[in-house]
């Protein structure tokens, strides 16, 4: 079809209009022979044939009138240039169609950027390809879904294009269109590589304008408010109407083709695709067949979501709205409501308020009196407003809720509909009051679609920056938009110069530099032109050094394709530019042009062509280019901007590739997400606990909104409801949310009351939130916990029910307002570390700070995970947690789960939410959650589809890293997981459990490619009955590897199998023999895999030793040697004694060498043999670890890097006796002042206690110590036994290091004595660590003890640190219970 269309655009314009013309019939028999009903291509069969022949007779044409190849026939090379570099890379996911499609649409553009070919040729090109299902870009949804994402970057497609042999080398031959049915030239032409790449890049570099042209007259496109409404009017109304300057973009392709798909109207294009004429057909619609795809368009959405209530029944009793991402979160709930409320069923199809929906056919609105509330956006009550003609009886509109948003938008349907012939009258006696007749439009002859005024302001706005002249020709004081009043009402006070007639406007601006800023600017009657006021003042300039200008009446643009007004704040901050979010508006103030800062990865645009468009504006006086991302976003309103400012003003511009963000990782959440986190849930879950874990974690404030509510009334909450009752408690609960809710919050996490949810208001605050990108999180725990804490608890009134029946009412209202959901655990000092760890982890995934998944994803080394096959989590835990160690991720194997209080075994969604929760606290490797059917190998039944589903969902609201989704799952699970997966990671999957499919045939292709479109991993499992099939699996992985960068997981079940799971390097499944079962025949152990690669020399055997003397009693190599041996590594350790570095520089350098322990007397001079130290090892002056590590990951040179592990075998020593600081309150001391009392320090502040205080014979020693460390550790020095009195945090834990064979003396007992007996927080437990390892109770132990602190052994430090030296060299962390097996000789 893409061949056809081709031949139409370069040579005959007569066939293009009739592939117009049949588009809608040739695609409605396409779906009914999917159907199975050849009919309808019967009764096209001469159109087809004429289709086909007309292209034959153009390719017979051209060929015979160029036989000896003299250019003509390079014509038929029409979007081949582009198309053919396209599918270089995307082949064989994508086909030469599909390609050449998108081909055609760039060559289109190209064309467009150099000024031979106009516009609306370009979106006709565009229309007709998208009618017929073609692609016309790379972010077509289609494609991302079948090239899984796969980048086409640009450079290769100017390199692969060089060398095609219809190209010359680096001169690129380009079929340049200059109308429908012609070219530019009868031969390609010769286009630079950089104008190809302007055209062909997602985004670009403005380069500031230092010369533009003084005079410039610009017409923009038509307006988009007026053209939706025009292409409205005229498919309801009767007759043909010629419709002249509609503007062509993605919104009113989106509206012309739905009115199309309602069989609204036929439409055919005239002038080369500047006129559109439009036969309407009264108003009789019928129900689409197919759903409607509306993208971001929310104009053609609110419109049609009424239009579509026009329609008759067909086949089909109702149609279906939708759209992108986006477009699912945009508000359209008033409007359903007042349709509702006119006896309109509308179904909302996802979330609340939202689309997609689903509109009954009902033929019209039953009509009468419709009260609307138009506070959020004036499209509302257009959309009624121009279908109420059609209703059964004459409409009264009631516009409710206060003073209507955008007055001038109503106003300007009105006026637009009396054009048409149907007159609105305004009530004089009710305030915005509508009476609206009944009717049929009456089409005009020919009607003229004013330029957009919007989109008018960013050529003026060009002028009034750089100082020089901009006409607008057809827009003036007569203008129905409420923007036209911009250049009167912003830009002359701002100090242009403004020249106004009745259909046009002129614009000079004062010299650079000298605009002027505005301290008021209301706004309202021209909210989208808010954006280029912002650009303009953030340069303008006040009298009297005030440069702020106030921005009101724009509150409307919260809601447009994003909020406008956060965005603009965030861009224009990149830009060195202070601005105050409001409510309603935004104040900017502005800077010296010469002072703007240019954005480092340059400016986002939220796929919103108006911030898009404003920014380009600012860029023309930045100090250097500005890169502006998504750079096709301004396609919506005027897809040759970027043409207009170079070919119009002049205006430098550069294509630029994708920006890529990285984040580095931190053990701690580095979040991007910048809005408040609200924690909801029953009162005594753990909110104020996690909130603060939260707060810590991210660096923000905590807030509880019951302690806000207490200090702004003055009052206690008992107090308040015993004086005011509990309707007016909830009210001022539900303002005080409000006020935390407020547009531009800055990040704070936010723990809610537990009855937050019990108002509709409350409820609706929250959902609103979650949907529109916030973070809401379910706090649950286990009820009987929470019971028993609320029978105690008596800070609140008892409840007037009892508490399992509050719980159950509020149960599905939590679940309602949250999009995240949390369960706590029941924590003593023993394990509250590992709960706020699994805490961390779990915020790290939902706010896209730490991402494990990334990190897994990127590893060049083999990795697996751990398939978990026990029935439940919690008996097993323990088994679990020595199974998982070496593993980098443990997988959940849902469908072997069996729920005791389930009738059927089948795991509930509260089941299964248990035991992530369970396997979040316990584990630190990611989670991979997995329900496998029967027929996938699993034991789930197959027709479980729902229950399947709900617990899909489940676990992307539990933020699990990554999800195996089996591809032969329904479409509708794959869509709906795929598309709110957030930042889990999807694994798509199949299993060929009957070995159908053979490695060699190509059999395996269709699966790969259908696991490419919903996976960010490919999992393809297949059954070896020989050892060949292993390495047939090898050649297929290599082969699927060079055609994509996807990451795979590649294997063959079964005995014979074992050879794939040992070549598999990227998360193959292992199991343990501590597992009940193997997941899977063939399944290896992750030590079986490791001696496997041992066996084949993919793991190379390695020397490690221990350095020092006297070293000769050291446990370490009975530690190390058997660590190796339980996980299957080659390695050995000895020991080599000695006090001298230069015995060691040759062991160290040899080519066997892997790494060492460093003991005394060498810590500090191994230093200067090193190639690198860590950051810890430097703090603290002293090296105990040596890793022999790669300098590139595929270089085989190495380099030698230093490490301290003292510190975390201290960490995991008190963490382990339960010692741990609650939100950065706890102090803690240190006792000494040598080598181990610095690692002792910066243990306790990686614990997070602060102060740390120091106590020492040798108060010179402790001083220059303390000087030693950054200013953030907080170190205080304790100078006498006085000193510790009042304390303002006393310590919770003290590390005493002072050798065993040191005799401590009567000051420093005193000291001790004094320390042990300060009160630190009576919530926590008092802990000393004595870090001498002989005797085994130390003097200061039993003074410790004696005064009633938990006493730890420094023994348990010292097995503690070997373990993160072993992890160090083979990034396995053992379980400290397996380590001293192994030394007491138990294994």
């Amino acid at each position: 079809m893409a061949e056809v269309i081709k031949t139409a655009a370069i040579a005959n314009e007569d066939e293009f209009r009739f592939l117009e013309k049949i588009a809608s019939s040739v695609m409605e028999a396409l779906d009914a022979s999917v159907k199975s009903d050849p009919k309808p291509f019967l009764t096209l069969r001469n159109d087809l044939k004429r289709m086909v022949l007309g292209a034959v007779q153009v390719k017979a044409h051209i060929v015979s009138a160029d036989e000896r190849e003299g250019g003509l026939r390079n014509l038929l090379n029409f979007g081949h240039s582009i198309g053919h570099a396209i599918e270089a890379i995307l082949t064989p996911q994508v086909l030469h169609g599909e390609c050449v499609s998108i081909g055609m649409v760039k060559e289109a553009e190209l064309a467009r950027f150099l000024g031979v070919l106009k516009p609306g040729a370009v979106a006709r090109l565009v229309k007709c390809l998208a009618t017929y299902d073609l692609p016309i870009s790379l972010e077509d949804t289609r494609i991302q879904k079948l090239a899984a994402g796969k980048d086409c970057p640009v450079d290769d497609l100017l390199s692969i294009m060089a060398i095609d042999k219809k190209n010359d080398g680096q001169k690129k031959k380009i079929v340049l269109l200059s109308a429908i049915g012609h070219t530019h030239e009868s031969k390609a032409s010769v286009v630079s590589n950089e104008d190809i790449k302007t055209i062909l890049s997602p985004e670009i570099s403005v380069v500031p304008a230092t010369n533009p042209p003084p005079e410039v007259s610009c017409e923009p496109p038509g307006s988009k408010s007026v053209s939706n409404r025009a292409l409205v009017l005229a498919a309801l109304g009767s007759g043909s109407c010629r419709l002249k300057n509609l503007l062509h973009s993605d919104d009113t392709e989106f509206m012309l083709t739905a009115l199309t798909k309602l069989d609204g109207a036929t439409y055919s294009w005239e002038d080369d695709g500047e006129v559109l004429v439009v036969t309407g057909n009264g108003g009789q619609l019928n129900v689409s067949a197919t759903d409607i795809y509306l993208g971001n368009a929310g104009t053609a959405s609110r419109f049609l979501t009424t239009v579509a209530s026009l329609a008759n029944p067909t086949t089909k009793p109702s149609t279906v709205l939708t759209g992108n991402h986006r477009m699912k979160q945009r508000p359209i709930g008033p409007l359903v409501d007042s349709l509702r409320a006119n006896g309109i069923n509308v179904k909302f199809l996802g979330r609340e308020g939202s689309l997609p929906l689903e509109i009954p056919a009902l033929g019209g609105l039953p009509g009468g009196e419709i009260e609307l509330s138009a506070t959020v956006s004036s499209q509302y009550v257009s959309s009624l407003l121009m279908c109420a003609p059609y209703a059964k009886s004459a409409v009264t509109l009631r516009l409710v809720g206060g003073r209507p948003i955008s007055q001038p938008y109503i106003d300007m349907t009105t006026a637009m509909m009396a054009s048409f012939g149907i007159i609105v009258s305004r009530s004089k006696t009710e305030e915005h009051t509508y009476h609206i007749p009944l009717g049929v439009y009456q089409n005009p002859t020919e009607y003229t679609v004013e330029s957009d005024a919007s989109s008018a302001t960013y050529p003026l706005a060009l002028a009034a920056i750089t100082g020089t002249t901009c006409t607008i020709p057809n827009i003036g004081y007569k203008s129905l938009q409420g923007d036209a009043q911009f250049a009167l009402k912003v830009l002359q006070p701002m100090g242009c110069a403004i020249k106004q007639t009745n259909t046009s406007t002129t614009v000079t601006g004062p010299r650079k530099g000298q605009l002027k800023a505005l301290p008021f600017i209301d706004m309202e009657s021209m909210t989208d032109a808010f954006l280029t006021a912002c650009v303009l003042a953030a340069v303008a300039q006040g009298n009297n050094g005030d440069n702020t200008t106030k921005i009101r009446g724009i509150a409307n643009q919260r809601v447009k394709e994003c909020d406008r007004i956060g965005a603009m704040r965030e861009q224009l901050e990149k830009f060195g530019v202070t601005c105050n979010e409001l409510e309603d508006g935004i104040e900017v103030q502005g800077v010296p042009y010469p002072s703007l800062k240019v954005p480092s990865n340059g400016v986002y645009c939220y796929d919103d062509h108006r911030v898009a468009m404003s920014l380009s504006i600012l860029a023309l006086v930045a100090p250097q280019p500005v890169k502006i991302q998504e750079r096709n976003c301004v396609a919506k309103t005027w897809p040759g901007w970027w043409d207009t400012m170079s070919l119009l003003f002049k205006i430098e511009l550069h294509g630029e590739e994708h920006t890529r963000w990285f984040t580095q990782q931190s053990a701690r959440p580095s979040s991007r997400y910048a809005k408040p986190i609200f924690i909801i849930g029953m009162r005594g879950v753990g909110k104020t606990t996690m909130g603060k874990w939260a707060a810590e974690a991210l660096g923000w404030p905590f807030t509880d909104l019951d302690d806000e509510l207490e200090k702004q009334k003055g009052r206690t909450i008992p107090q308040l409801i015993s004086e005011r009752g509990w309707d007016d408690f909830r009210k001022h609960e539900v303002s005080i949310l409000r006020q935390a809710m407020t547009p531009g919050s800055s990040p704070a996490v936010v723990a809610c009351g537990g009855g937050i949810v019990e108002t509709t208001e409350g409820r609706k605050l929250l959902s609103d939130y979650a949907r529109n990108q916030g973070i809401v999180i379910w706090l649950q725990r286990r009820m009987d916990d929470v019971l028993k804490f609320l029978q105690m608890d008596k800070t609140r009134p008892a409840y007037t029910e009892d508490n399992m029946g509050v719980y159950l009412r509020r149960k599905p209202w939590f679940a309602e307002c949250s999009n995240f959901e949390y369960h706590s655990r029941e924590t003593d000092n023993r394990n509250i570390t590992a709960s706020r760890e699994g805490f961390y982890r779990y915020l790290a995934v939902i706010t896209e700070g730490r991402k494990e998944a990334e990190l897994l994803l990127s590893r060049s080394l083999p990795s697996s995970f751990l398939s978990l096959t026990t029935p439940a989590i919690a008996p097993e835990i323990d088994v679990i947690k020595t199974a998982a160690v070496g593993s980098d991720a443990v997988e959940l194997r849902v469908d072997l789960l069996r729920d005791p209080n389930s009738s059927d075994s089948l795991p509930s969604v509260d089941f299964v939410v248990e035991q992530i929760s369970l396997l979040r606290t316990e584990l630190a490797q990611p989670l991979i959650f997995t329900i496998r059917t029967r027929s996938q190998g699993g034991c789930f039944p197959d027709d479980a589809t729902e229950l399947i589903h709900k617990l899909l969902k489940a676990s992307l609201r539990m933020g699990v890293e990554f999800i195996d989704l089996e591809v032969t799952l329904p479409e509708t699970i794959l869509s709906a997981v795929t598309a709110e997966k957030g930042f889990s990671k999807i694994i798509a999957s199949y299993h060929d459990v009957t070995g159908a499919l053979s490695w060699e045939n190509g059999s395996w292709a269709s699966y790969r490619n259908k696991c490419l479109q919903y996976g960010d991993i490919v999992k393809l499992i297949g059954v070896a009955t020989r050892v060949e099939d292993n390495f047939a699996l090898e050649c297929f992985r290599k082969q699927a590897a060079s055609g994509h960068d996807a990451r795979m997981i590649l294997l063959n079940m079964g005995p014979r199998g074992r050879l794939s799971r040992i070549l598999n390097r990227f998360m193959t499944p292992v199991t343990h023999p501590a597992m009940p079962v193997k997941a899977a025949a063939g399944q290896l152990s992750a030590a079986e895999i490791r001696q496997g690669l041992s066996l084949i020399g993919e793991i190379k055997t390695k020397r490690y030793f221990l350095f020092g003397k006297p070293i000769s009693a050291s446990p370490s190599p009975i530690l190390h040697n058997g660590l190796f041996r339980e996980h299957g590594l080659p390695h050995g350790y000895d020991i080599l004694e000695t006090d001298l570095t230069t015995d060691l520089e040759g062991t160290i350098r040899s080519g066997s060498f892997g790494g060492a322990s460093v003991t005394i007397p060498l810590k500090l001079d191994i230093i200067k043999l090193l190639d690198q130290v860590s950051d810890d090892a430097k703090i603290i002056g002293a090296v105990n670890t040596i890793v022999s590590a790669k300098k590139e990951e595929d270089s085989d040179d190495t380099m030698l890097v230093g490490y301290n592990t003292d510190w975390q075998g201290i960490a995991h020593a008190l963490s382990e006796a339960g010692a741990s600081c609650q939100y950065g309150e706890n102090g803690a001391a240190v006792i000494g002042s040598g080598g181990t009392a610095r690692a002792a320090i910066f243990a306790l502040h990686s614990m997070g206690f602060k102060p740390i205080y120091l106590i020492g014979r040798s108060l010179q020693r402790v001083a220059t110590a303390a000087s030693s460390f950054p200013k953030e550790f907080d170190l205080r020095i304790l100078a006498s036994v006085g000193s510790i009195d009042d304390l303002e945090r006393p310590p919770n834990v003290v590390v005493g290091t002072i050798p065993g064979n040191v005799v401590i003396d009567d000051y420093m007992k005193k000291m001790l004595a004094k320390v042990l007996q300060c009160n630190g927080r009576i919530d926590c437990q008092k802990t000393f660590l004595d870090l001498a390892y002989k005797p085994s109770i130390t003097p200061m132990m039993t003074l410790a003890k004696e005064a009633g602190w938990v006493t730890v052994a420094g023994l348990e430090v010292l097995v503690a640190q070997g373990l993160y030296q072993f992890h160090h060299w083979t990034g396995i962390l053992p379980l400290y219970a397996d380590a001293k097996a192994i030394l007491s000789g138990c294994r």
